[in-house]
């Protein structure tokens, strides 16, 4: 479960991410929505009393990778990196992820017809998500 509480133009919003293998279904989301709102609306005092819109999903095909968990479930998968600073003239990469280390991410990316290896170190790593594949 991820938790982001973000201001978007004029408006606040509360937003939880759940999974669970197999993923989670919109009825799932909606169960989870109810009690979370009936729960929230209970507390005194509250803990965010500003207005603010509650959203309960799914983390979807393009779900952010963070946790070591989540990258260890991620090899074999297409991925996409954007990196604090180039590596080899770009700052940002999509390719298969071949292997994780503490250290490392290596990924299998594809130049024009060819397929090359390219390993980052962690810390240059800005983000990471899963990607789809066109």
């Amino acid at each position: 479960m991820e938790v982001e509480f973000v201001k978007e133009g004029k408006d606040w919003y509360l937003r939880v991410y759940i999974d669970k293998p197999g993923g989670i279904n919109v009825e799932e989301c909606a169960q989870v929505s109810d009690l979370l709102s009936e729960k929230l609306d209970t507390l005194d005092p509250d803990p965010i009393p500003q207005a603010y819109f509650l959203e309960v999903s799914s983390p979807g095909a393009e779900r952010p990778l963070k946790k070591e968990a989540d990258y260890q479930h991620a090899i074999g998968e297409y991925i996409h990196i954007s990196l604090y600073r180039p590596v080899a003239g770009a700052k940002i990469y999509e390719g298969t992820l071949l292997a994780v280390t503490p250290e490392t991410l290596t990924l299998q990316i594809k130049i024009k017809t060819r397929r090359k290896e390219l390993t980052f170190e962690r810390q240059t790593i800005a983000q990471a998500r899963l990607a789809i594949e066109f």
